[in-house]
């Protein structure tokens, strides 16, 4: 008899709404509430009727669990996350940070959300490594660009630009490291179900 394969990643839908659930107990409703309050559609590509089918998914993976409600005459199926839940929200939340090169990434915006799920040894590691990324990419760039000096402006353009882009992300993320190292980023772990 084989043995059923164990989901080890997650889509983006599958990660906001994980992420959102591990907050607290949730119907579907719920969560499209919470999206549509957080301005979540702005930043993040989670569609309505999407919320069902993650739900149906997380659920099959083990993720979350569900159990039904009756209010008001209605019944709803309330998601709970699980330990499993858990475990592969933290894992996915440390790389995504760990490994963000500076490029407009909806899952680093999630991941940065969920930031209190990560010890501050873990948000310290994850933020350096990124800012190193960052660093060296910048220098690269700016080493080729010093290299290109007749190119044209549409050339030397698409190196000045992604340039600027990351000096804004390397402001940011030591920005960040100095909020977590004076004691930001740290709530209250029950907040979080923990």
């Amino acid at each position: 008899m084989s043995k059923k394969k164990e989901k080890t990643t997650l889509n983006h839908a599958e990660f906001v709404v994980l992420g959102l659930v591990s907050e607290e107990s949730s119907h579907a409703y719920k969560i499209n509430k919470k999206i549509e309050e957080r301005g979540m559609r702005n930043w993040t590509n989670i569609g309505r009727s999407s919320i069902y089918r993650v739900l149906k998914h997380l659920e099959k993976a083990d993720f979350i669990r569900k159990w039904i409600e009756e209010v008001d005459n209605r019944v709803l199926k309330v998601y709970q996350v699980t330990e499993n839940g858990i475990k592969i929200l933290k894992k996915l939340i440390f790389k995504i940070l760990k490994e963000y090169i500076g490029r407009n990434d909806e899952d680093y915006y999630v991941a940065f959300s969920m930031l209190p799920y990560l010890s501050q040894e873990q948000q310290i590691e994850a933020f350096t490594n990124s800012l190193n990324i960052i660093n060296k990419h910048k220098k690269e760039l700016e080493e080729m660009l010093e290299s290109i000096t007749q190119y044209p402006l549409n050339v030397t353009g698409l190196f000045i630009h992604p340039i600027q882009i990351l000096g804004t992300d390397i402001k940011f993320l030591e920005w960040v490291l100095e909020e977590i190292k004076n004691g930001g980023g740290q709530f209250d772990p029950e907040a979080y179900n923990k």
